[in-house]
């Protein structure tokens, strides 16, 4: 393990849009290299208990398993201590806000605040008023960062690693696919595969697509059949009815006919197309159940280790500078030293 790739000097990650490529391939690098320590029974000693005696505390007011769980894994691997917030019994029930929330979980000095929130721009807000760096685990529709990230260093992974992995994603076709309108995972990762270099399309219905999208880059279809030609990568997503108000869709069985994916628009891809999900999945709504569990074209469990990676990467590179931060800070004594 080396600090010699870390150019990433933000206190936070907020948005994919704070990043630069660089920064990207260092977290992506760092991730990989957890990766390969976790394949190596030998140096697991070596990542457990680098952060013992510092706390995160995951503040999701957002229902969640696998990103919330994701976390805790990673920050118990770093050796922190990890305190679940949860809504249920707690004084937002009795009408605190999640500023005054956070302000008071902040004032128990966490080494780390992760944020879910239904609300854009809510993980931002916080981070300008708690003490500690903040991740953003969700905010609304706006960005999920560590889940573009993820979904890349898996692609990275699966291309041969951080060089020739990271190489070949310039050279990419990606179609995500569902419900762009609602999706924080869709906004980061055309932020993020553009950031790289990557060709990214995204395939909806329009009542699923959001205004003036093409402005961010992409390639816009409305069909399945032309936006999935030739493509190397498909990102099928979720439809999230939880922020649907009012009808979008005529029923789910006419969804999955033209929009979920089933062998007869797999083949349209290109040879050996692989297909990912951030999850949870619906099968026989987006995706046909026999692609999702497919051996050699689904990345879907890999997209899930690799989450655990990706986090323990950014909470480290994060702590790391803030351990810096402190130690240029910390007060001279009479002899001048630290």
């Amino acid at each position: 393990m080396t600090d010699s790739y870390l150019p990433y000097q933000g206190r936070h990650l907020l948005s994919i849009d704070d990043l630069s490529a660089a920064d990207i391939h260092s977290i992506i690098a760092r991730s990989l290299d957890y990766w390969q320590a976790s394949h190596e029974s030998d140096t697991k000693n070596q990542i457990i208990d680098k952060y013992r005696g510092k706390s995160l505390i995951n503040l999701f007011t957002e229902s969640s398993t696998r990103t919330q769980k994701s976390f805790e894994i990673a920050g118990k691997r770093l050796g922190m201590d990890v305190i679940n917030f949860s809504v249920e019994g707690s004084s937002i029930k009795k009408g605190e806000t999640i500023l005054d929330t956070a302000l008071t979980l902040s004032a128990m000095r966490p080494a780390l605040l992760v944020v879910r929130n239904a609300e854009a721009g809510s993980a931002h807000l916080l981070s300008l008023k708690v003490s500690c760096p903040v991740i953003n685990a969700g905010d609304g529709a706006h960005e999920h960062p560590t889940q573009a990230l993820l979904d890349a260093a898996t692609i990275s992974l699966q291309l041969g690693g951080i060089d020739k992995g990271m190489a070949q994603l310039k050279n990419l076709t990606i179609a995500i696919c569902g419900d762009i309108l609602h999706s924080r995972v869709a906004r980061s990762n055309i932020i993020l595969w553009r950031k790289l270099g990557a060709r990214v399309r995204v395939i909806a219905p329009l009542t699923l697509l959001p205004e003036r999208v093409a402005e961010m880059g992409v390639e816009v279809f409305t069909d399945m059949n032309e936006g999935l030609s030739d493509v190397d990568i498909i990102m099928m997503l979720r439809l999230q009815k939880e922020r649907m108000n009012g009808s979008f869709l005529p029923s789910p069985a006419e969804y999955y006919y033209f929009y979920g994916l089933d062998e007869k628009k797999l083949a349209l891809a290109k040879p050996g197309a692989l297909v990912m999900h951030p999850g949870p999945m619906n099968r026989g709504v987006e995706i046909d159940s026999a692609i999702a569990d497919m051996m050699d074209r689904s990345l879907i469990m890999s997209q899930v280790e690799m989450g655990v990676m990706v986090r323990m990467a950014v909470m480290d590179i994060l702590l790391s500078d803030t351990d810096a931060r402190a130690k240029q800070a910390a007060p001279t004594n009479r002899t001048g030293k630290k």
